[in-house]
């Protein structure tokens, strides 16, 4: 007699429940999987009309200014007669680009030296792991100003920023992985047979740190994305003539006192909208690609 997986059968006298089927799983990663294309698709779409928008975000008409939100222009209109919705998706799409640059090579910075340090241990592994905590011990905002600063400000600056100041976390965590994998049965064989450190991550273990890879850097996209919002805001990031989030909301709060609430809600909104996206699309690739989460 079929029974389904809520259901109970008897062996012995004991009544017993079986676990859950495999299609229940599959169908619980495939929502999973649906719900992390959504967020794709809305990020692309955001980043993709950000740069089509950008010379309609930049254009003033005094004719419309300071229009509160209405049919033909959703987020109203700032003081210069400029187009709210088009100025806020224009920031968020160069966010987004901002974040793929910083987070891609923060990620990277992240792998090589976790990697290394747990591979060749002593000396190296001791200066790795004494410049993450430095890292970590300075308090992060001021170290991305400093940063952005001493390159110049602008695009430049606050990605140097970023990438330079994002990846201790997950080097950490990269590290730990490592000197996991290195006690492996398989990792000794290979090292036995004389392998080199560098054949020993390339053929063994860069598989292995592949989820835990991309799951962090997809979650670093967020902290970029807030944090040049953050940098821009206070004045160290990018220029006031950019469209940018940080600058649209530095620049509404000049204006919110006269009653134009719509310049900082629908961009503040916006702004966390994206950043909650990258944040489950992170969670979910996290829950997808970690074995353990199939029998939660």
């Amino acid at each position: 007699m079929s029974m389904t997986a809520h259901e109970t059968r008897k062996h012995g006298g004991r009544t017993q429940k079986t676990p859950p089927s495999w299609p229940y799983v599959r169908s619980r990663r495939g929502r999973m999987a649906a719900a992390l294309v959504c967020a794709a698709v809305f990020l692309a779409a955001v980043a993709f009309l950000g740069s089509i928008w950008l010379e309609d975000a930049m254009a003033a008409d005094f004719s419309r200014k300071n229009l509160p939100p209405c049919f033909s222009y959703p987020f109203g209109t700032d003081w210069l007669g400029r187009d709210m919705m088009k100025r806020t998706v224009a920031g968020l799409s160069l966010s987004i680009r901002l974040g793929c640059v910083t987070a891609a090579a923060s990620a990277l910075i992240a792998l090589v030296l976790g990697t290394a340090a747990a591979l060749t241990g002593g000396a190296a592994d001791g200066l790795i792991s004494g410049l993450i905590d430095l890292m970590m011990g300075i308090p992060h905002m001021l170290l991305l100003i400093l940063i952005s600063c001493a390159v110049g400000k602008g695009f430049c600056g606050v990605a140097a920023g970023i990438a330079l100041t994002h990846w201790p976390s997950l080097a950490r965590l990269l590290r730990a992985e490592v000197l996991q994998i290195r006690t492996s049965q398989y990792v000794r064989i290979s090292q036995k047979l004389g392998m080199n450190a560098f054949q020993t991550a390339v053929r063994h273990m860069l598989l292995q740190l592949a989820p835990q890879f991309v799951t962090g850097l997809v979650l670093l996209f967020p902290h970029a994305i807030l944090h040049e919002a953050s940098i821009t805001f206070l004045g160290f990031g990018l220029p006031p003539e950019t469209p940018a989030a940080g600058v649209i909301l530095s620049e509404s709060m000049s204006y919110l006192m006269t009653g134009k609430w719509w310049l900082a809600l629908f961009p503040g909104a916006a702004l966390a909208a994206v950043i909650l996206a990258f944040e489950g699309l992170g969670q979910g690739l996290k829950a997808l690609l970690d074995p353990g989460s199939a029998h939660e």
